[in-house]
């Protein structure tokens, strides 16, 4: 497998090469279009697969303020449950991998340019079905609240004239602004961050008092500091994570899926999900059979 290009490229540039890579594949096989039929010859370059399936190459689109399951390790690597995942996904199945950090409410735009062919970074599925093709789920999640060990906050009800943080773009945003909507305003305030690392600096300081994040996030971060946070017993709601693939790459995703299975069956993913126990993977939530 080619070692995992980290450097921060321009977009510009992988933007182009997607674009002179899908014109190539245009040209292969088939009728070649008449020289003076310029919009067949756009369509069949447009119609041409920017997806690992087609190009060879896994790009994954990840934030890498999102521990665990992408972010930068002691050594200043890139790493993550999600991103070692990948990494095992691209080897078996002889593609390269780049990993892209991205900024997070960027995505859509990068996928749609080819700059990344994949989102995969703790991505949840419910509310985004019609925006992406994704492999099949392979985690559960859910949306929780976390305060202060010393807050005193401990049900929803507690929550009301507080001020609650989340990330940009996430889940829980979509959760606060959709179906607990009633909940939210009773806040007293429902900020938005770049980063979840932020949001618990912000809440150890004072500055808020709940984040409202992924339950991975939460594990993570009561594991890292179990004596400063406490997560509250409800849920804002259930759900699963799974890799977003421009809509329409169902080869990608159909290839992923099945090589996550085969991942599964061999014993890979528990051992990961034992490396990563620490920082609050737990094998009993993968839910790909």
């Amino acid at each position: 497998m080619t070692t995992a290009n980290l450097s921060r490229r321009s977009f510009v540039l992988a933007s182009l090469s997607a674009a002179l890579s899908a014109t190539a594949l245009a040209g292969c096989g088939g009728t070649p279009a008449a020289v003076d039929d310029t919009s067949t010859t756009t369509d069949d370059a447009a119609e041409a697969g920017t997806g690992a399936v087609d190009t060879g190459t896994l790009i994954v689109g990840f934030d890498s303020a999102y521990p665990p399951y992408g972010y930068v390790g002691d050594d200043g690597e890139y790493t993550g449950f999600d991103l070692e995942l990948a990494q095992e996904v691209a080897s078996r199945n002889d593609w390269d991998i780049q990993l892209e950090p991205i900024d997070w409410d960027a995505k859509d735009t990068l996928l749609d340019s080819g700059a990344i062919n994949c989102i995969w970074n703790g991505f949840t599925v419910e509310g985004r079905e019609d925006d992406y093709t994704f492999s099949e789920p392979y985690m559960l999640n859910a949306q929780v609240v976390v305060v202060k060990a010393d807050s005193g906050i401990s049900t929803f009800d507690d929550l009301a004239g507080k001020a609650v943080v989340t990330q940009i773009d996430s889940a829980a945003l979509d959760v606060l602004e959709g179906d607990q909507a009633d909940l939210a305003a009773t806040f007293a305030s429902l900020e938005t961050i770049s980063d979840y690392n932020t949001a618990f600096m912000q809440l150890e300081s004072g500055a808020v008092d709940a984040v409202a994040c992924d339950l991975s996030i939460a594990a993570y971060q009561l594991a890292a500091k179990p004596d400063a946070y406490a997560q509250l017993d409800e849920q804002l709601s259930a759900e699963h994570y799974a890799v977003g693939f421009k809509k329409g790459d169902d080869a990608t995703a159909t290839t992923v899926t099945d090589t996550l299975r085969a991942m599964d069956e061999d014993g890979f993913v528990q051992q990961l999900c034992e490396k990563y126990a620490d920082q609050g993977i737990s094998y009993e939530n993968w839910c790909l059979e």
